[in-house]
């Protein structure tokens, strides 16, 4: 499998596990605020990391860690993902997919064949301007649909989360995702941070355009929340200050 990146020790990316977290490159989506830009767009241009080092990696820390994490980029779009996922679970390991929910044949897959432990579905936007905040005007709404479906069905952990961004979002179609993804367990609204290598938009010749984005407020963050929070077990803010 390509992989772009390694992280040894995680905390943060699987929830109450240990984990290590490996990035795959490339993307369906082309979201002006997603913080991995390079890795989205020139994945070729980023190092390469072996295989055989994740996975002496893996085996030496038996034990330590619990987990794997795998997200990227978008892992769905990667060949050997199942391959990969049985060769962490080989070891012992809990595999967590992060995904954008655009490949609902593959997710199914692995969730039929008992293969994920957890799941973290981006969302985002409502389903009426979903295309815009994904950068791919044409998308098929009907495919996230189908994944958020596949979740709420399956017997494995999995939360939805949302990046906040003023200039993407409003405040009031908090309601509609929360209608989106009503009876789910758990919905995180992270608060949008521009890591420096933000996407942008593409102009009609292809280069990359920044547009005017920001970070809503606690108390906008926290609206958005209780409009959610009708359809929604839990709603958690997550990275506000």
């Amino acid at each position: 499998m390509r992989i772009y990146g390694f992280q040894k020790t995680t905390l943060l990316d699987y929830p109450e596990h240990v984990a290590a977290t490996v990035f795959t490159g490339g993307c369906n989506f082309r979201c002006p605020f997603c913080h991995n830009g390079s890795l989205v767009l020139k994945p070729a241009g980023q190092p390469v990391v072996s295989e055989e080092e994740i996975f002496s990696c893996l085996e030496k820390r038996r034990g330590i860690l619990e987990g794997v994490c795998i997200t990227g980029g978008e892992p769905t779009l990667e060949p050997d993902l199942k391959r990969f996922i049985l060769r962490c679970r080989n070891l012992g390991y809990a595999v967590k997919l992060d995904t954008n929910g655009y490949r609902p044949e593959t997710l199914e897959k692995l969730l039929r064949e008992g293969l994920l432990d957890y799941v973290a579905m981006d969302i985002k936007a409502s389903l009426s301007h979903y295309g815009e905040a994904a950068g791919c005007p044409n998308l098929d709404v009907e495919k996230i649909r189908e994944s958020v479906r596949l979740l709420q069905s399956a017997r494995v952990g999995y939360e939805f989360r949302t990046t906040v961004v003023k200039g993407i979002h409003t405040v009031e179609e908090f309601a509609q995702i929360g209608e989106m993804l009503a009876g789910s367990p758990l919905y995180y609204l992270q608060q949008f941070r521009d890591s420096g290598d933000i996407l942008g938009y593409a102009d009609a010749s292809g280069k990359a355009r920044k547009l005017s984005m920001g970070a809503f407020s606690r108390q906008e963050m926290e609206e958005m929340a209780a409009l959610a929070g009708k359809y929604i077990d839990k709603v958690v803010l997550r990275g506000v200050e």
